[in-house]
């Protein structure tokens, strides 16, 4: 049995989540971070050092950082799928938006999220967060840009990299407080993913 370290409103564990329900993989999920704890605690630290969430645990085999997992679980559970396709240049293509999920779209989208949902209204710097705001929208253009004529982010086959950016996807269109422009690709790309079972699960629920 998997197990998935991580409380339900980390967008890092959600999409974790969601790759399960594509892989129909079954998996217990246990709290941890925030409010719930538990990732300071020797135990834990024992299995990932870096005090954060998610881990997976499946066997005897332990694993952190979240875009490493999802690559895990596609190559080792969902070799009929095609989530993480083996063709090279279509998985470089797959593994660059999960890189770039990481090391541009999240230290981006963070400051708007945290300010917006968990920071106290008086603590905010409306100035800040135009600027923040500014800066995550040039990158949804970017990606709005990337879809025109495109069904997914790459291929022809809903990916990783659908999961990945979905999920971040969910928190730009949920902010309340976001005069968000006209991003017709990224919406009509959005509307499809959303139905899928995995992001209802998981991930369409109310910011938190």
């Amino acid at each position: 049995m998997i197990t998935i370290w991580g409380r339900a409103n980390s967008v890092n564990v959600q999409k974790i989540l969601w790759c399960c329900d594509e892989l129909v993989l079954p998996f217990e999920r246990i709290d941890a971070g925030l409010q719930f704890g538990r990732n300071n605690d020797p135990e834990y630290l024992a299995m990932n050092p870096t005090g954060k969430v998610p881990t997976l645990v499946d066997d005897d085999f332990v694993l952190w950082e979240s875009n490493s997992i999802l690559r895990y679980l596609a190559m080792q559970y969902g070799e009929s799928s095609l989530l993480y396709p083996d063709e090279p240049k279509l998985r470089a293509s797959i593994n660059r938006w999960l890189d770039w999920s990481l090391s541009t779209l999240q230290p981006a989208e963070r400051p708007v999220f945290w300010t917006l949902v968990r920071a106290p209204e008086a603590e905010r710097n409306a100035a800040k967060l135009a600027t923040d705001i500014a800066a995550v929208t040039v990158l949804w253009r970017l990606l709005d840009t990337h879809l025109q004529g495109r069904f997914f982010l790459e291929g022809e086959k809903f990916s990783l990299a659908d999961i990945v950016i979905g999920s971040y996807a969910k928190r730009w269109f949920g902010l309340n407080g976001v005069e968000r422009p006209p991003l017709p690709n990224l919406e009509r790309w959005y509307s499809r993913i959303a139905t899928r079972s995995g992001f209802k699960k998981y991930v369409d629920f109310p910011l938190t």
